[in-house]
């Protein structure tokens, strides 16, 4: 309780920066031109995305909004499996329960970085959709004028890091009891 209690929290920090920055980039940004903080590389610019990552699904506001709420629910239902704090990993001897330990811990960190991101992500683009009928985004990253990454906000940072920290997090679950192909290999 008290693990999901500071893990709240971030996701409240997290949610309130991203709903910040998102009502700052519409106060001063909203009908003006890109403002260029670094030239050539990054601008903010005001974008009313009516889809998803990268401009898919436009349009589709409504549906969008019922599948973020769904997967909100279903990741805090599943929160204990998804984020390894379920305890599931047996060991059948010391030297492999030392490995497998070390594994788990490390595992823990990247999740405990995911988990309030993720959340964070998920409440910030839900509360664009709910409220304004589009997600506000507002970091524009270009190389020179050839190519423009798409447009996205703290809420997309945080999706993105706690992806990254899941896959990450992934790595180190190799080797426990649901695992069998490397049970046969020594640890050193």
């Amino acid at each position: 309780m008290k693990r999901f209690l500071i893990v709240g929290l971030v996701a409240m920090n997290l949610l309130c920066l991203d709903l910040v920055t998102k009502k700052l980039a519409a106060t001063y940004l909203k009908g003006s031109a890109a403002v260029s903080v670094i030239d050539g590389f990054f601008n903010l610019a005001y974008v009313e995305n009516r889809g998803c990552a990268w401009g898919m699904f436009q349009g589709h506001v409504w549906p969008l909004a019922v599948f973020g709420l769904v997967a909100l629910g279903f990741i805090i239902w599943k929160r204990k499996s998804i984020f390894g704090l379920d305890g599931g990993l047996r060991t059948e001897d010391k030297g492999e329960a030392t490995s497998t330990s070390l594994n788990k811990n490390r595992m823990l960190r990247f999740s405990a970085f995911a988990e309030p991101l993720l959340y964070a992500g998920i409440l910030g683009n839900l509360f664009d959709r709910v409220v304004y009928g589009h997600v506000i985004d507002f970091v524009d990253l270009h190389w020179a004028e050839a190519y423009h990454f798409p447009c996205f906000n703290v809420a997309d940072v945080c999706i993105t890091f706690a992806a990254a920290f899941l896959l990450i997090a992934s790595f180190f679950t190799r080797g426990s009891s649901g695992d069998k192909r490397r049970r046969d290999i020594p640890v050193a």
